[in-house]
């Protein structure tokens, strides 16, 4: 049972979900907790963790949910929930791809879903910083994270940094900052 209910749930978020991983975040959030899955630190943690592992954010949070539920299979059953929805659309767009595509009502449909596409990454990048820097503790209480700040702020001026000096701060850069910031800062 607990097999079918990851691969239904997944399946819903991915049939359902536009814009990539990021915006599929607070869906699969609200999945997680109304399922008692995880707490939300270990569902921070997973986000985390699926950032920095290679592959689509979406498919490597359902992979990690799935196995730290039902192991093996429940991994197999959730990330193809997450993956069946796009795997099918993709399919039948390719086939129909140069008159869909021409379709007005597409066009207008696929610019409207932009809007909320940047709304539900912005949503869940503000989420997801204000619970890093200001989290509720497990026995519901109030915590300031500043070592949390201290990363945040490093990282932007890093990026910024980078901006001026006509570079880009590369994801792989930035995570291998953060990384090393939190092993320092962290272990204080």
């Amino acid at each position: 049972m607990e097999y079918l209910t990851l691969f239904l749930t997944f399946l819903k978020i991915g049939a359902v979900s536009f814009g990539g991983g990021y915006s599929m975040i607070p869906m699969i959030q609200d999945e997680v907790f109304s399922h008692g899955w995880l707490t939300e630190s270990e569902l921070m943690n997973f986000i985390g963790v699926a950032e920095s592992t290679p592959g689509p954010i979406a498919v490597n949070i359902a992979t990690f949910i799935g196995s730290s539920q039902a192991g093996i299979l429940g991994a197999l059953c959730a990330t193809v929930g997450v993956v069946l929805p796009s795997f099918i659309i993709i399919v039948i767009i390719a086939a129909l791809f140069r008159t869909f595509l021409k379709n007005r009502f597409v066009q207008g449909a696929l610019i409207g879903i932009r809007g909320v596409i940047v709304g539900l990454i912005c949503a869940t990048g503000l989420m997801m910083s204000l619970q890093l820097v200001f989290f509720t503790g497990e026995d519901s209480s109030f915590l300031f994270d500043w070592r949390a700040l201290v990363i945040a702020a490093v990282l932007t001026g890093f990026t910024l940094l980078m901006k001026r000096l006509k570079r880009s701060a590369t994801p792989i850069m930035l995570i291998l900052i953060s990384a090393a910031l939190g092993a320092v800062l962290y272990m204080i």
